[in-house]
């Protein structure tokens, strides 16, 4: 066993509860109304979840936010979501870890490091006995002050395309944008979300100080509905009679691209259909994506809303 250095700081010194990195004097004023109402939207949200959200940091908080993210994806136990050594250098960096909580009992956590471009969300999860309280919003809108009030104007995330309610979760209710298709980001999950299938991925751009999210966090959400398109619209695919998807044009101003009503039981239920999904999907929403398309977010009707940018834009 190596001797430690005089002066050096044992492993139990070096994890002590840091709070990340504190608000930063030198951000641009302009952000300080941002701030302001980013924290008051927080806080919102929070009571209205009936919540209370707070970063974590000890062993026993950081295993109990291991233990949550177990028990919502199910993944093989040679597999664990997240570990406590991860969650405990991402807080000691600088990173987002957090937690809301009903009383003493967590209800739900998200994790996220820093990035080259802000931060980027990893993980975040709600126990299913709480779920349907708003307490994921509360979390990420809790997540948008934490890094306003350190300087920090974007986060990432990956999501599942075929998810159609955390493509709205995502898109409306937070007001964030697709930046690009990733083609089997993870590579084999084998857990009880994911299945078999193939782990692709949309990467989410959240740009905190937008109107559009600003809004979204207000209680505002900013779903894209097809009926406020001035333009031609097609469908690039839309949802079969049998729950299959057929594909169709994507030469207009306008596409749509629908997706299953409900991707984690079809997984169970038609294997077979699951993968054209997603295989449908990957090649049309994110063959529009490769080829510049923009998503203008994701509507009520289930599908995403893309618009055709005008060369010379």
């Amino acid at each position: 066993m190596t001797p430690t250095p005089a002066g050096a700081r044992t492993g139990g010194d070096l994890y002590r509860a840091d709070r990340g990195p504190e608000p930063d004097p030198g951000a641009p004023r302009d952000l300080d109304p941002v701030r302001d109402r980013a924290a008051a939207a927080a806080d919102r949200a929070a009571r209205a979840a009936h919540t209370e959200i707070r970063e974590l940091h000890t062993l026993a908080e950081l295993t109990d936010a291991c233990d949550l993210f177990q028990r919502v994806w199910q993944p093989a136990p040679t597999n664990p979501m997240m570990n406590t050594d991860l969650m405990r250098v991402f807080a000691h960096a600088g990173g987002y870890v957090a937690g809301s909580y009903t009383g003493d009992r967590l209800t739900g956590a998200c994790v996220a490091l820093l990035a080259t471009d802000g931060l980027h969300s990893h993980i975040a999860g709600v126990d299913r006995h709480a779920r349907g309280r708003e307490v994921g919003y509360a979390l990420k809108v809790h997540q948008r002050a934490w890094c306003l009030a350190r300087g920090i104007t974007r986060i990432s995330w990956t999501f599942d395309p075929l998810v159609g309610r955390n493509a709205y979760f995502n898109l409306a209710k937070l007001g964030a944008v697709p930046a690009a298709y990733l083609a089997d980001f993870y590579g084999p999950m084998a857990d009880a979300l994911n299945g078999d299938d193939y782990s692709d991925r949309l990467l989410a751009r959240w740009d905190l100080a937008a109107d559009r999210v600003a809004l979204a966090c207000a209680g505002v959400p900013q779903p894209a509905e097809l009926d406020d398109a001035a333009r031609e619209v097609v469908a690039g695919i839309e949802v079969g009679p049998d729950g299959r998807p057929i594909v169709g044009r994507t030469d207009a101003n306008v596409v749509s691209v629908a997706v299953p009503r409900d991707i984690e039981a079809l997984r169970r239920t038609d294997p077979a259909a699951a993968r054209a999904w997603r295989l449908a999907v990957r090649e049309v929403l994110g063959g529009l994506l490769a080829d510049g398309l923009v998503v203008r977010g994701f509507g009520r009707h289930g599908a995403y809303v893309l618009d055709r940018v005008p060369k010379g834009r």
